[in-house]
């Protein structure tokens, strides 16, 4: 747990200072450990924001040269924001998806990172919350189709702990 926190630490301080200046950026909180999900809360400026992060248990194919990856369910406000780091850059295709169980969700990406397409947040939430695993499939900028599975034990206790979160 120790390493997934520091890098959530290091993840979402990153993600903080790009949105304001370093100066008004706190570490993130750890609000507890769910499983194979973590609940965090961090001060931006004036504002609180909470969120449910995994990694992946598994990443397809074994031996590529990437940087970790987090799945992230934020919620600064009322809805829910699904966002990923995906360790890598990507190539530009709409061929980036995540799929849980039989549903399928076009991404958006840009870089390293993806989102929700078609602001579908609350559907992917919503099936992460009937699910037991989740897959990411996307290409890498250099050509490498990759698979990351996380598993979806805990993330219903860690996202009733954002939604909580004040």
């Amino acid at each position: 747990m120790a390493v997934r926190t520091l890098a959530a630490v290091t993840v979402v301080s990153g993600l903080a200072a790009a949105a304001v200046s370093p100066a008004h950026a706190k570490a993130p909180e750890l609000l507890g450990q769910f499983t194979d999900w973590s609940a965090y809360t961090a001060a931006i400026g004036r504002d609180t924001v909470c969120f449910a992060l995994a990694q992946p248990q598994r990443r397809a194919p074994e031996g590529l040269n990437r940087d970790p990856a987090y799945f992230f369910v934020k919620r600064q406000g009322g809805q829910p924001e699904v966002s990923i780091e995906l360790g890598f850059p990507v190539k530009d295709a709409p061929q980036t998806y995540i799929a849980i169980d039989q549903t399928r969700f076009a991404l958006m990406t840009q870089g390293g990172h993806a989102w929700s397409s078609d602001n579908a947040d609350g559907q992917i939430v919503q099936a992460m919350r009937g699910g037991r695993e989740m897959t990411v499939r996307t290409t890498s900028a250099r050509g490498n189709v990759t698979t990351d599975t996380y598993s979806l034990m805990g993330v219903s206790a860690a996202l009733d702990r954002v939604q909580r979160c004040k």
